[in-house]
């Protein structure tokens, strides 16, 4: 398997960190002019090649194309480079080396769909001065360096903030697709599915297969960090071994690797073989999602790690509803009595209720996310728990004294 990545040696298969090319002429002469398309053309060559969204959901990116071009009214095109997520680094690194590759993806879908306006939203974590620089000789392409918070890159809560409201997400039963910034259908995509499809465009769906596996084709961006000697942001093949996207990371005594980031899953180091596809990773019920990787070591409490990651999501929460207000931050407080070795055998049985309690209730998916990684701890740290019960940890081995 091939990988590039920021700290790690450079791959010979390179495609969207192929060197820096924040220069415009720099980047047309390594990736060629950018064809002007029909939508009938880009459409065909998007649902040919079976690009899917590296946002997080993985939904097929030509469904989502096709949503908007069928409105009424001419659409809004959104690029969103707003990762929330503190674990993910891979929009900066992309904006920072190929500020144009995204560009070119937000102007192809501009033009095929006569979009009314084409907006890259950047967070306020990423340095927006290259992008911006790139997008000068650009008509038509405004950049918006916006603010933040974990729950500000979901499509409701971007567009919200677009709109001149708080970044909040809305009523998930209004389609972005149908009325969205400004009230006009909107297209929303990831910054990493903008350069796959500026990338497409110029080479064509069987160049972007010849990557990946039939049903999980191209390549996707994976920040690694955690318990590894370089960490960076890794790019490989789609339904690579786990293992291998992990090895030019260099990674150290693994215990687990939370799969998906702070809403994602955790994955013993017995199963590092174990290929990040749907189907592979369901066992765990863990997703590739916008390719988060965090290795954590076994000298690491995972429950305590658990814990602080819960506190986090809890005060990141849009406080719209009980879920959020009152389940998050009691679940959070459960793991950390939990993690503080507290001889409470109702300790796990609350914790899980709890999860259980708030999933599916939530105003948005945060509730859920959050469930699903504080019940992947659960489960997969079994040990950890039962040990903490008796008033120890096994990743200190330092026995504890405390009761109730």
């Amino acid at each position: 398997m091939t990988t590039t990545s920021t700290g790690v040696s450079a791959s010979s298969t390179r495609r969207l960190l192929g060197g820096v090319q924040s220069d415009a002429a720099r980047h047309e002469a390594v990736h060629g002019p950018l064809p002007h398309l029909g939508l009938d053309e880009l459409l065909r060559l998007v649902e040919a090649s079976g690009l899917t969204g590296r946002g997080g959901a993985g939904f097929p990116t030509a469904i989502k194309v096709r949503a908007v071009a069928s409105g009424a009214r001419r659409p809004v095109v959104v690029g969103n480079a707003m990762e929330g997520e503190p674990l993910s680094h891979k929009d900066a690194v992309l904006l920072d080396r190929s500020p144009h590759l995204v560009l070119d993806g937000l102007q192809v879908l501009a033009r095929a769909l006569r979009a009314k306006r084409a907006v890259l939203a950047v967070g306020p974590e990423i340095d927006a001065g290259p992008v911006q620089a790139a997008a000068r000789g650009r008509r038509g392409i405004e950049v918006a360096h916006l603010d933040g918070g974990f729950v500000a890159g979901q499509e409701t809560a971007l567009v919200n903030q677009l709109n001149g409201r708080s970044a909040l997400p809305r009523d998930p039963f209004t389609r972005v697709t149908e009325s969205g910034v400004d009230g006009r259908p909107t297209l929303v995509l990831n910054a990493e599915t903008l350069a796959q499809v500026a990338l497409i465009a110029r080479h064509g769906a069987d160049w972007f297969r010849s990557a990946g596996t039939a049903d999980d084709s191209g390549t996707s961006l994976f920040t690694v960090s955690g318990a590894v000697g370089r960490p960076g942001v890794v790019e490989a093949a789609r339904a690579s071994r786990l293992r291998d996207v992990l090895e030019a990371t260099e990674p150290r005594r693994p215990a687990a690797v939370l799969v998906g980031g702070y809403h994602g899953a955790w994955v013993p180091a017995t199963h590092l073989d174990v290929r990040l596809t749907r189907s592979e990773l369901a066992p765990w019920n863990a997703a590739v999602g916008a390719g988060v990787l965090y290795v954590l070591d076994d000298r690491t409490c995972p429950l305590r790690y658990a814990a602080e990651v819960a506190d986090y999501l809890a005060g990141e929460s849009a406080a719209q509803c009980g879920p959020c207000i009152n389940g998050l931050p009691q679940m959070a407080a459960d793991l950390h009595r939990l993690a503080a070795c507290v001889r409470d055998q109702r300790l796990p049985v609350a914790v899980a209720r709890m999860a259980g309690l708030v999933k599916g209730r939530g105003a948005c998916a945060h509730p859920d996310g959050t469930a699903r990684f504080v019940g992947s701890t659960l489960e997969v740290f079994r040990d950890h728990t039962a040990a903490h019960l008796q008033g120890w940890c096994p990743s200190t081995m330092r026995p504890t004294t405390r009761g109730m």
